[in-house]
Parts: C-alpha cells; structure tokens; sequence
C-alpha cells in the first residue's frame, strides 16, 4: 500500500506536457552551449544558449518555454526559450495592436531589401524605401517606432514602416503640444527662420511667431540683432489660435518691463552715461541699461557744426553723457541731448569771435554761392564768393579753396538767426582797386594776352590775378576768330567798375 500511493503522489505531481505549450520554468543548469530547465516534467528540459542572448542567464529565475518535443530520442524534453517569446509577441500583437498602430522595436539584422525588426520577440519586416535610414547607416541594435502596415493572422506577415511613423508621431507630438499650449506658459523652441518682422521657432512640429514688437524691451531693427537660425529658446505663449494654426510667442515678457516708471528713474533734465549700442544717419543709440536705450539725435550733438559724421565722431562701445530731454514711455523713447550738457555759444558769440579778427577755418564743405567753414573755436562760418578775391569775377569757390584744408579768414560780422559767422578771405589783403585805377586810367592803351573767347567777347589778362573783358561790338569779328589763348593784343580802357571787379576794354584803336 505505501510503495502504491507514493507512486500515485509521483505521478500526479507530473504535468501533463504536449507540443505546442507554453510553460515556466526554472534554470537549473548553465552549460556552455544548452540551458537545462525544470519545467515540473519526468525528466528535464533543453535549450540551446544561443537562444539567450539578450538574457542575463544570472540573473534570470523563472522563464517561459515553448515545448518543442515532448521526447528526443535520449529522452529529454526539448524547449525553446524564442518560441515562447515569439509566440507571446504575437499574442500581444493581436490583441492590442491593429495595422496603422505604433509599435516600438529593435532592429535586429539587415537583409537583402530592407531590414529585420524585433518587436516582442517577433520579427517584422522593415523595406529599405520605408525605413528613411542611409543605405550604409548601421542601425543595428538601435531602438525606433515603426508604424505597422501589414499584420498576417497566419503570423506569416509582418511589415513595418519607419516612414510613416515618423509622420504619425509628428501628429502625436503636433496634437500633444496643441492639447498642451496656455497662454503664459513657458516652452522651448529653436530658431527656424528669421524675417523682417521677426522669427518662427519651431515647438515640436508646430512653428509659432516670435514678432520683432516682442523680442527686446530696447528698440532694435531686426530679429538677428536677438536670435539665429539655430537658436534654442525658451519663450512665453501670448496667444494662440488652433483653427487658424497661429501662436504668438513673445521673448521680452520672461522679463519685468524696464520701462515702468521710466519717468522717476529717468526725469528730463537729469544727466545720465551709456554705452553706443547703435549709429544711424540720424543719430546714435545709446543704451542706458539692459533694455532701456535713448535716442541722441544729430541735431542734438553738437550747438556750432553743420556737417556731422556720426560714423566718424563715434563708435560702437564707446561711453557718453547726455542730457534727458524727453521721455514717451508708451512709444518706449527716450530723447538724449549731448550738446545740452555745455552752454549755446550763441547766447554770448562776442564772447568767442570778434568782428575784424583774423580765424582759421576748415572748408567742410560748399554751397549755392558760398563755402561752409568750421572754425577752431568750434562754430560755424561762412564765406560768400564775392568774399573770395578782390579782382576775380564768376568765381568758383573750389577754384580757390580745398575741402579739408584748413586757411586763415578774417570776420566779417555774425549771423545770429542762421548761427554763422561771416567770414572773408580777400579782406586779409588790402583792397586793389584804388591802385588799379591809378595804373589804368580811362583812354589807356596796354598790352593783355588772351585767355578766353566766348560769344559775347574775349577774356584777357591785363596782369596776375587781373582781368577785363573786351566787348564783341568792341573788337573785330574776323580778327576776334582768328585769336587764340596767350596770343597778345593792344587793348584800351574804357570802363572800370571797381565794386564788381569789371574792366571794360577795347580792341579799335
């Protein structure tokens, strides 16, 4: 009776095992080519090792089996660890996931056309042209989503497209971030593109528009002067619009605004330093503090000069103090004034020139009948061209003087509406004319060389700097043609006006 019932008990302890089960079992054995495994069965099963390695055998206490064969022919049961796994992944696969899905895997291998993807023990096939990887870019091991474009129930089939799930998780992601967006919450981006108006940054498939209005508190004239292409950023959500596919961001708001109270921080009147951040035509850009920048327009530069090159008198970097003149904190303008700092030299001129003294001048530049000249003293002057020479007529003023170079003027008197000093070049020598009316009396007859014909008579010198003029009715008309430059002729004076540096003469004799 004892030996009867304990062989009931070791039968019934035995499972009943048939091909095609899926059973745990326990590691018993690591050997360096199979792996024993107790399954609870009359004798023990196999596995060959090669089928574990992605498992770490140390570790591993419990696996699940695939009955292979019941019996081989030494009696042992055999398993396979793949199989098992293969057949759970289709399960899985079947019950939970549906062609079109996402599925993550691993590519195992490549093959001729294309490559084979693990995904739950299963291996799918993944198409060259739906795997968007470079023929000769090694993806072996790496881990990706694919998206599942055939799925056999006879587990025949298997295909994956890389592709395509790329798109679908752009449509993930897009969706996500819609679901996520609120306005004044804070994401991250990266730079795009950049136009005129401002810049797109890209939050993760969906382009917002970072607007030049809302990238600095300080003014600034375009969105490089901010960002780059490339440029990670974290920026603020100021509004958005999904039908429309529209959101503003705005980069100045993860900033308090400076310009608050600007006024009390900054009263007309007060004198404040700053750092040129900006040159423009019109002026300089002067920046006050981080975001707060004023503008010193050129007229405010400086009380005396008329010509300014703003390139020339600053640079970028450099420090200057200025006058606060105005303040619009709604527009964010700050009006500067450097030349406010010093007294206007024309409230007391005399105080700095003197009628009848002698000044030097730079020409700086010329005019409608006139020469601009900045003095050493810093004011402006300007010399007429009948201020130039006593004797010369129809005179052009860069005949005689040269931009840039500097000469000796004598003052003549003060323009105080227009802010110049009158100035003169003849009146440094003394006047001429008595003396010439002296040696060329009415009736005389001299010798003058030719120095120009025109139609109404011919140009001569009557000697240095010293010129008449002899009249077409004065002269003969054939003799008048044959005449050229330097030639001599007998002239006689027959009128004089000193006030106009005009001689007339005569050629009839």
């Amino acid at each position: 009776m004892e030996m009867s019932e304990l062989e009931n008990a070791y039968y019934t302890s035995i499972k009943e095992l048939k091909e095609g089960d899926i059973v745990k079992g326990k590691i018993i054995s690591i050997k360096p080519k199979e792996v024993i495994v107790d399954v609870g069965y009359k004798s023990e099963g196999v596995i060959p090792r090669d089928e574990f390695r992605e498992v770490d055998l140390e570790e591993a206490k419990e696996i699940e089996v695939y009955v292979d064969n019941v019996e081989d022919e030494e009696g042992r049961i055999v398993l396979s660890y793949k199989k098992a796994k293969e057949a759970r992944g289709w399960q899985k696969l079947f019950s939970e996931y549906q062609e079109g899905d996402l599925v993550e895997g691993i590519v195992s291998r490549r093959i001729k056309g294309g490559y084979m993807v693990d995904v739950f023990g299963v291996e799918g096939f993944l198409p060259q042209s739906l795997s968007t990887f470079r023929s000769r870019e090694d993806v072996t091991g790496q881990k990706f989503y694919f998206q599942i474009i055939k799925l056999s129930k006879s587990r025949t089939n298997f295909i994956l497209s890389r592709r395509d799930a790329i798109k679908k998780e752009q449509e993930l992601a897009k969706e996500r971030l819609w679901n996520s967006l609120e306005v004044g919450k804070v994401i991250k981006g990266k730079v795009k593109s950049i136009t005129n108006f401002g810049a797109f940054i890209d939050l993760g498939g969906i382009d917002g528009l970072l607007h030049i209005a809302d990238m600095s508190w300080r003014k600034i004239f375009h969105p490089s002067e901010v960002v780059a292409v490339g440029d990670e950023i974290e920026v603020k959500v100021l509004s958005f619009d999904r039908e429309k596919g529209k959101i503003s961001l705005g980069l100045k708001q993860l900033t308090s605004n400076p310009w608050q109270e600007i006024d009390k921080k900054y009263p007309v009147g007060a004198v404040v330093k700053g750092k040129v951040v900006n040159i423009q035509g019109y002026g300089i850009f002067v920046e006050l503090e981080k975001g707060i920048e004023g503008l010193v327009h050129i007229s405010e530069v400086s009380w005396t000069k008329r010509f300014i090159n703003l390139a020339e008198m600053f640079a970028i970097g450099d420090v200057v103090e200025a006058k606060v003149i105005g303040i619009d904190a709604k527009e964010r303008k700050i009006s500067l004034s450097i030349k406010q700092l010093e007294k206007d030299p024309w409230q007391d001129p005399e105080s700095i020139v003197s009628i009848d003294s002698k000044v030097k001048g730079k020409v700086i530049g010329f005019g409608e009948g006139c020469t601009y000249v900045e003095l050493e003293n810093g004011l402006e002057g300007i010399v007429y061209n009948e201020d130039l020479s006593w004797t010369k007529r129809a005179i052009k003023p860069y005949d005689i003087l040269r931009k840039g170079h500097t000469y000796d003027f004598k003052v003549l008197g003060l323009d105080r509406a227009n802010r110049r000093v009158i100035l003169g070049l003849k009146q440094l020598t003394p006047d001429p004319w008595p003396e010439i009316l002296e040696r060329y009396p009415l009736g005389k007859v001299v010798e003058a060389e030719v120095v120009k014909k025109t139609n109404f008579g011919v140009f001569v010198k009557l000697e240095e700097d010293l010129e008449g003029l002899v009249f077409a009715g004065e002269i003969d008309k054939n003799f008048m043609e044959s005449l050229k430059p330097q030639d001599k002729i007998k002239v006689k004076i027959i009128k004089i006006e000193p006030h106009s540096a005009k001689i007339g003469l005569s050629a009839k004799i």
